[in-house]
């Protein structure tokens, strides 16, 4: 009974409190910024995608099918390893601003191919006869794009939009692959701090929670925001 009571000891956990909410604090800070990145590169590979010009569509579907297919710490490791320290492109001197902002671009190129399929999926839902009409009245493809077709699309998927950014904002504890510091990482090193070393059951559970309390949020408020927002046909 001792023994189990001691796996079970969140003491260690509290006592490391401070360390555990810094890294949630960087995945935060990651998530927030790549969930908008990734809405930005989304919407303009969806563009691509149902462009009139062929290059276009090739290059919106090739991009979606490359890297929806690649695994995301590759992605990652590409952009940390390859670019980053291989070709020495960097955004600043200071290793900790540099990794954050190359997991950003790794997160967000990658969470964006997806966004961009489910944008897709909302255009599908938007009736043809609708971009027939801009067309009648002289309105250009962007034109049409911007100012009917996507502002209806985005509407029709709030819901699996909010999916998306909820499997983004757990995806964040790959991005250690790039040398970001987060939550997972965290949790990581408290496991080989010699001096610290919590149960690894109460440990897990409160990094769970913790995640649990970003992603439970952003559920509910797409989940509202789709109510809210739908579109009466």
């Amino acid at each position: 009974m001792e023994d189990l009571l001691g796996l079970l000891d969140f003491g260690p956990v509290f006592e490391n409190g401070d360390r555990i909410l810094e890294g949630f604090w960087g995945t935060i800070r990651l998530a927030l910024m790549s969930a908008l990145l990734s809405m930005v590169i989304g919407t303009i590979a969806v563009s691509f995608r149902v462009a009139p010009i062929p290059l276009l569509r090739v290059v919106g579907t090739v991009y979606v099918n490359v890297v929806r297919n690649t695994p995301l710490t590759l992605v990652l490791l590409l952009c940390s390893l390859g670019i980053s320290t291989t070709l020495q492109l960097k955004f600043s001197d200071t290793n900790t601003v540099d990794a954050y902002w190359w997991a950003v671009i790794g997160l967000s190129f990658y969470t964006g191919a997806f966004v961009c399929e489910v944008l897709r999926s909302g255009i599908n839902t938007v009736p043809l006869g609708q971009a027939e009409a801009a067309r009648s009245i002289g309105l250009t493809f962007t034109q049409s794009l911007r100012m009917i077709i996507l502002p209806q699309a985005f509407r029709t998927v709030i819901a699996p939009l909010g999916s998306t950014l909820i499997a983004m904002i757990k995806n964040t504890t790959v991005v250690m692959a790039a040398g970001y510091a987060e939550a997972a990482l965290a949790m990581y090193e408290l496991f080989d701090d010699p001096n610290s070393q919590p149960p690894a059951i109460p440990l897990f559970l409160a990094i769970a929670a913790g995640f649990m309390v970003l992603t439970l949020p952003t559920g509910f408020f797409f989940g509202w925001l789709a109510k809210r927002m739908a579109v009466a046909r």
